[in-house]
């Protein structure tokens, strides 16, 4: 110490490591939300976009909530399905109704992302809460095809006409309920932070929970978290299988881009497989064959290898009931003898084959014992395939947090 002050002076110091700002005095980047990117797509499937082909000329406001809070914040906006470049004019983020702080990117205000790729803006000083909303307002000059989104945002976006980042009230001439573009929201939290992803499908992404009011089971059990500085980020794909790609990547292809790149995360719930035993035989994949348990297996042992390598912990979950799915609509053939007994057959070798360091069993808490291949009545949002509000909170308050971490 006495040859630091020999040299250097202690005021000297001190201002020194004021003028380094908040990089140095506390540097712990943390993924606190995301959006699993998705590609559109056209008559391939049997579900709409319900996007529009490209915009030009608009602003898109798009609110979210973070689960760890921060003194900073960053966001990642994705080009990954894109065939052109995507120019973002102008960019802006905000405390819900808040001041609009300017989003940079390398210093400069507007970006242009190639095809493909990524960019993260520089930090923005925003104080957010834990369970905090922001708004994320992203200008784009020229005619963008909309070609990398999110389908089942289960948020409101408003699409404007010009440039109206800085606007202060959320409205549109176009309402959407995808995330379009937005990918990640990065804090700069607490040091003993740490985050969890659900690694899942349409049940995971919220379908069959209110709309713009955050009931997926993450966010129930992003609540639980908060207060440990933990953050769930949620890795749901609507339409999303373990071993193929369905209405986006398989989790065998997007495993290192929703889990292992992610800045701070420390565990992952694995939540997968329904799609994979039930979309055979449908409009989904007509002339599909049922999967073999033992390929399903290796699927999971894959991701299981996967996350032990990278020193994550890895839980798995029961699929939950489907028996009398999406009956009615436009899917037929969601739910059979066959795919009922692989269903229960993959639920006993997740419960005991001990692969995994952890079980979340869904499939017991939410079936119903009078009924067991059907979801409990008051869980059910009544395609009897996704839990409403009621029961994505009974199954986030199943968790046993212990397991976790």
């Amino acid at each position: 110490m006495k040859a630091l002050y020999s040299r250097f002076s202690l005021p000297l110091i001190v201002t020194a490591l004021l003028a380094a700002g908040p990089a140095l005095a506390q540097d712990n980047w943390l993924t606190t939300w995301m959006a699993s990117p998705q590609p559109t797509w056209g008559n391939e499937l049997p579900l709409p976009t319900r996007i529009p082909e490209a915009l030009a000329d608009s602003t898109i406001h798009q609110k979210l909530r973070v689960s760890v809070g921060g003194s900073q914040v960053r966001v990642v906006v994705s080009n990954e399905y894109g065939k052109q470049p995507l120019l973002i004019g102008a960019a802006r983020v905000a405390a819900s109704e808040g001041a609009r702080q300017v989003l940079k990117f390398g210093g400069e205000e507007q970006v242009s992302i190639a095809p493909g790729e990524t960019r993260t803006s520089d930090p923005a000083a925003l104080v957010v809460p834990a369970l905090g909303d922001l708004v994320v307002s992203l200008y784009l000059p020229q005619r963008t095809p909309l070609a990398t989104f999110h389908w089942d945002g289960k948020q409101t976006a408003f699409i404007a006409p010009g440039n109206q980042v800085d606007a202060q009230r959320l409205e549109g001439k176009e309402q959407v309920e995808a995330r379009l573009f937005l990918s990640d929201i990065l804090v700069d939290a607490p040091l003993d932070s740490r985050a969890l992803v659900v690694l899942g499908d349409s049940i995971t992404d919220g379908n069959g929970s209110t709309r713009d009011s955050n009931r997926r089971w993450p966010d129930f059990l992003a609540q639980r978290l908060a207060a440990k500085n933990v953050a769930v980020l949620n890795g749901g794909i609507s339409g999303a299988r373990l071993l193929e790609d369905g209405m986006g990547a398989s989790a065998l292809a997007r495993f290192e881009r929703d889990v292992l790149s992610k800045p701070g995360v420390k565990s992952v719930v694995l939540m997968l497989g329904i799609n994979d035993i039930s979309w055979p035989g449908t409009a989904f994949a007509p002339n599909v064959p049922l999967p073999s348990l033992d390929k399903l297996i290796a699927g999971y042992r894959q991701l299981i290898d996967q996350a032990h390598s990278h020193n994550l912990r890895i839980i798995g979950t029961t699929l939950l009931p489907f028996e009398g799915a999406l009956e009615g609509s436009i899917i037929e053939h969601y739910h059979s003898a066959p795919k009922e007994q692989l269903r229960q057959a993959l639920n006993q070798w997740i419960r005991t084959s001990q692969a995994f360091d952890a079980v979340i069993d869904f499939d017991q808490m939410t079936r119903d014992p009078r009924y067991p291949t059907r979801l409990l009545p008051f869980v059910d949002s009544g395609d009897h395939l996704h839990p409403g509000d009621a029961g994505n909170r009974a199954m986030a308050e199943g968790v046993e947090l212990k397991v976790l971490f």
